[in-house]
């Protein structure tokens, strides 16, 4: 059990089958339609990406600057946002052909009328991080203690999966910005906060102790997702898209974070980021889909949080034909 004692209050707001067998075509003909469509050319128009700041960004932002999206023929613009919320509001706008998020928030994009669908999972590894002044070492000493995270979104999904395996309980802190709660774990006013990376390596920086990630949890609930006009018209520029995009996979594990650091410096990240990128003894893999199990679990968490009314259902929010090949 859980009680908000800060509340701000958070905002939130198929592939077409190409080519088949029926009415008189011959198996011969609609083998030829088929490789016709996936040989389309991609078009000259640009798609517009939406990021934030965080290592889920990178092999988009290495496909751009590192010229993958021009070679497969493929026009991408991004823009970066500081927050969901503001990303938000441009999805709202049509301001963007995609976008990093959720499974959670792409849930409530749909319920509010707004058509996307999840085509793959990205890279992320969400911390849980203890205050220095706290003494916690151990995730279940934050058994009825305040954790500060921004509510209704993938932190309190993970943070909620911690307190049911270690069983115990917590106090939501909300606190709008950043740095204020950042400023609010370092200096004691919180026990505990859950980022993503650079910013959780950068609080350990300064005493923070992490705890647990969701990666030890195997949470994988970030997305890339795309509207539905996009994937209709233009599956090939989906395709395109995800072809630079495991190449900028490929060049992260060929070459240390330190020989592209002044690409994420262009994009505001701190050293942190490529320090962080460096300590990965891992390699990378090319995107791939988000399971229907961990789909089915934040859907699930999210109609009993109240923020949707339906469980929606697994084939209906995503469409993973664009990372196919």
């Amino acid at each position: 059990m859980k009680k908000f004692i800060l509340g701000l209050g958070i905002v939130l707001l198929s592939v077409a089958g190409l080519g088949g067998c029926g009415n008189g075509q011959t198996k011969d003909s609609a083998n030829e339609s088929t490789k016709e469509s996936s040989a389309a050319k991609v078009t000259d128009e640009p798609l517009t990406i939406g990021i934030l700041p965080a290592e889920s960004a990178i092999p988009i932002i290495i496909a751009k600057e590192e010229g993958f999206f021009e070679k497969a023929g493929l026009a991408v613009e991004i823009k970066a946002f500081t927050s969901p919320n503001d990303r938000n509001v441009a999805i709202q706008s049509k301001a963007l052909d995609g976008t990093i998020s959720d499974v959670m928030t792409e849930a409530t994009f749909k319920k509010n009328g707004i058509d996307m669908k999840i085509t793959s999972g990205i890279l992320e590894d969400f911390k849980v991080l203890a205050s220095p002044q706290s003494k916690i070492t151990e995730m279940k000493q934050l058994d009825q203690h305040t954790v500060t995270l921004v509510p209704n979104f993938i932190l309190e999904y993970i943070m909620d999966e911690f307190a049911k395996k270690d069983e115990f309980t917590y106090e939501i802190v909300d606190i709008a910005s950043f740095s204020a709660r950042s400023e609010a774990l370092l200096n004691g006013q919180v026990d505990g906060a859950v980022y993503t990376e650079p910013q959780a390596s950068m609080l350990e920086k300064q005493g923070a102790v992490i705890l647990g990630s969701s990666q030890d949890l195997g949470i994988n609930g970030g997305t890339i997702q795309f509207m539905d006009g996009i994937l209709k018209e233009r599956p090939q520029d989906v395709q395109a898209f995800y072809k630079a995009y495991n190449q900028a996979i490929d060049y992260m594990n060929e070459h240390k974070a330190s020989e592209y650091a002044d690409i994420l410096t262009t994009y505001q990240f701190p050293d942190a980021m490529s320090q962080y990128l460096d300590s990965k003894k891992e390699k990378y893999p090319h995107a791939k889909a988000v399971t229907k199990e961990q789909f089915d679990s934040i859907i699930q968490w999210a109609k009993d949080k109240k923020q949707i009314d339906e469980a929606y259902k697994y084939e209906d929010l995503t469409d993973f034909s664009g990372i196919a090949n």
